[in-house]
Parts: structure tokens; sequence; C-alpha cells
């Protein structure tokens, strides 16, 4: 069975997103990145154990896909983005109600389009073939509805030095839940990356 693993980055005070325009990130997905070679390591190593994506219609709508495939042949003997290459290798999947057939564009290379029922299209990929996990990203309104769902197998959140005060959340349509913690590491660029699975 595979595991969807949901990977959000985050302000210290739970914001995945600013309401106003601060650079809060340490890297904001350009060429340049603050974040240390350990970090860049073990976040290429996440990559490794995934063989599926899932995308929101937004996500993929908005360049996701052109963003990484651009940055796999921008950068192809750079070891930091060797998972830009995973992300153009592996099988994504686009869950909408709104997309009724797979695109053909070149930079929808491997992707499908499934209907927007998040249980029932997850459920089904999880039980489907491949040793890989599940990997999703965001954008925070897809995180919230995969959290409400109860789908979300464990959490990979990169905690960023930085406090929002205001912002968009991916926590609040779930309801109360505990977790269990998985483990938690802290990079010297000031990152903490913290992983939790659902409790019970």
């Amino acid at each position: 069975m595979k595991k969807l693993v949901l990977q959000m980055q985050m302000s210290i005070d739970g914001f995945v997103g600013a309401t106003e325009d601060h650079p809060w990130q340490l890297w904001e997905w350009g060429d340049d990145s603050a974040w240390d070679d350990a970090l860049k390591q073990d976040f290429n190593a996440v990559f490794a154990g995934v063989d599926t994506i899932l995308l929101s219609r937004k996500m993929a709508q908005e360049g996701y896909l052109t963003h990484w495939g651009n940055a796999a042949r921008k950068f192809p003997r750079d070891p930091f983005y060797a998972f830009a290459q995973r992300i153009v290798d592996a099988r994504k999947v686009v869950l909408s109600n709104k997309l009724k057939q797979s695109p053909s564009e070149p930079a929808w290379e491997r992707t499908s389009v499934a209907s927007g029922d998040l249980p029932r299209e997850v459920n089904a990929l999880k039980a489907g073939e491949g040793g890989g996990d599940m990997a999703v990203f965001g954008g925070a309104g897809f995180a919230s509805a995969l959290i409400a769902a109860g789908l979300v197998d464990e959490f990979q959140l990169f905690i960023n030095p930085a406090v929002l005060g205001a912002g968009r959340r991916i926590f609040d349509q779930g309801g109360f839940r505990n977790l269990r913690l998985l483990g938690s590491k802290a990079y010297a660029c000031g990152m903490v990356v913290s992983r939790y699975a659902p409790a019970g």
C-alpha cells in the first residue's frame, strides 16, 4: 500500500502562505537558495522514494510541471536539482472535476487526470501498483481538502525561521486530531523539518 506524503513549507506560527508580499521562505523556488547542503541532500532523499505526484488543477495549470521541467534541463548535473528530474520522470495525477481529459502539452508528460472525488481516487492510487510513495506539495486549498478527508499518511513540515502573523493555513478544515512525531531535524540554515503521522 502506497503512503501519501504531504510536504509543505510553513512559518513558525503555522502559515503556509503570507497575506502580504513578505519574502519568508529560505528558498522561493528560484535559482537562489539559502538551504544548506544537508537540507538539500535530505530533500532529494524524499524524492528518491516517490513514484507518483498528486497535483491540484490549479497547481498544474499555473506551471508547476513546466517550472521543474525547466529546472531539470537548466541544472542537469547539479545534485541539488536531482529532485527536478524525479518530478519529470514520476507519474503525475491531477485530481479535478473541471479538467475532463489528460492534457496533451509536452510539459504535462506522464500526467493523467482523475476525478475530484478525493477519497475514491486517492485510495485507489494507494492500492495501485508500484513500490514508491505518493507525494503532494500543495497548494493550500488542495492540502486542506486532503487533510480534512483523512487521506494524508505523513506530514513533512518545512518550518522556515519566520513569523507571518496572518496568512493561509492547511489544518483549519480537518478538526481536532492527534499526530505522532516520526522525526525532527534542525538545519544550519535555520530550517526545521518535522515529520508526523496520524496517531492511531
